[in-house]
């Protein structure tokens, strides 16, 4: 065998090997996370994270992964902890200290010290009997049975693990603290997420020509033929003043069809669903992702403070369109 085909072999090993810890996690998903949630979500303080080594950097991961998304959170390094930092933790704070052994001799001083001022200790550990895990009020089992490294020495399965629980913590805070993608902007206004939301429906919105429209009193087949025209999966029917009265999906010409009601004679006003779901051109793209979460939809009709239509806007087009997208629309 080749060195090339060997290094491929290799490196789809250790990636099985990371993915197969990772996935035995889900099994120790148990009260114990649960505490830790809600341990965290009622806390008035931060998460004070602390770790040496490998377990150090996933920590300063966390802390960002957390901050990021509504959770105060702060790395304190063990060693400069006993030498002093020690002074930032309070009584309202939580620590979690990640150590894959459990025994790492640095964080015993530091979790001795958080203890006697009052917080709670949090424990990511590989060993469940570890002085770590019995000096800790709550213990998350992040054990793998190898590491990925030949010689079993590398952190590098467990380090995975450890991250992965993180990430998991993190996302079950964000359910908890009904966290929303207006809060994520706040945290980060330079990202190009964070500038996409900040921006204004009027800013993206689909308008003119390509919005597929048709006045009341339309015959039902032209306007069925201005949904297939311009290919979004809806059309939006207006008055002669543009006002917006209704809407007419694909979804709803198939329920229409599968009913077997008939088309002939019947105008766009026989069939529309009135009072369609629509958003003011001026809403935040921020505030207008919290609209269609809520009403489980994936496009708005976009209206002036007059209530006259002024174009579409689909979840794609706040996000970023990567080319022709169908929509299918369900109100």
């Amino acid at each position: 065998m080749t060195r090339k085909l060997e290094s491929i072999k290799r490196a789809k090993e250790v990636l099985q090997i990371e993915a197969q810890s990772i996935l035995r996690l889900i099994d120790r998903i148990d009260k114990n996370f649960s505490r830790a949630v809600d341990l965290i979500y009622k806390s008035k303080g931060r998460v004070i994270i602390t770790g040496i080594g490998k377990s150090g950097l996933i920590g300063h991961k966390i802390v960002a992964t957390l901050t990021s998304t509504g959770t105060q959170a702060i790395f304190l390094h063990p060693v400069e902890g006993i030498h002093g930092d020690l002074g930032i933790v309070t009584k309202e704070d939580i620590l979690l200290a990640i150590s894959n052994s459990g025994e790492t001799r640095e964080l015993m001083p530091v979790i001795s010290s958080v203890r006697h001022i009052g917080a709670p200790v949090i424990a990511f550990t590989g060993k469940m009997s570890s002085s770590l895990a019995k000096i800790s009020d709550i213990t998350i089992d992040v054990s793998v049975e190898k590491e990925a490294c030949p010689f079993g020495l590398a952190p590098t399965s467990s380090s995975t693990a450890a991250l992965a629980m993180g990430d998991a913590l993190a996302i079950a805070l964000i359910d908890k603290r009904k966290f929303r993608e207006k809060d994520f902007y706040k945290f980060h206004p330079g990202g190009s997420l964070g500038t996409r939301l900040k921006a204004t429906v009027h800013d993206v919105m689909i308008v003119g020509r390509q919005i597929p429209q048709v006045l009341a009193g339309t015959d039902a087949r032209k306007a069925i033929q201005e949904i297939d025209h311009k290919n979004v999966g809806f059309v939006l029917v207006t008055d002669k003043k543009n006002k917006l009265l209704g809407i007419l999906t694909d979804g709803d010409v198939r329920r229409l069809i599968s009913k077997g009601i008939p088309f002939e004679g019947k105008t766009i006003d026989d069939l529309m669903t009135r009072k369609p779901k629509t958003i003011d051109e001026t809403a935040s793209l921020a505030e207008t992702i919290e609209h269609m979460q809520k009403d489980e939809i994936t496009a708005l009709a976009v209206i002036n403070k007059k209530k006259e239509l002024k174009g579409y806007l689909h979840m794609h087009d706040i996000l970023g369109r990567g080319g022709s997208i169908n929509i299918s629309l369900t109100y």
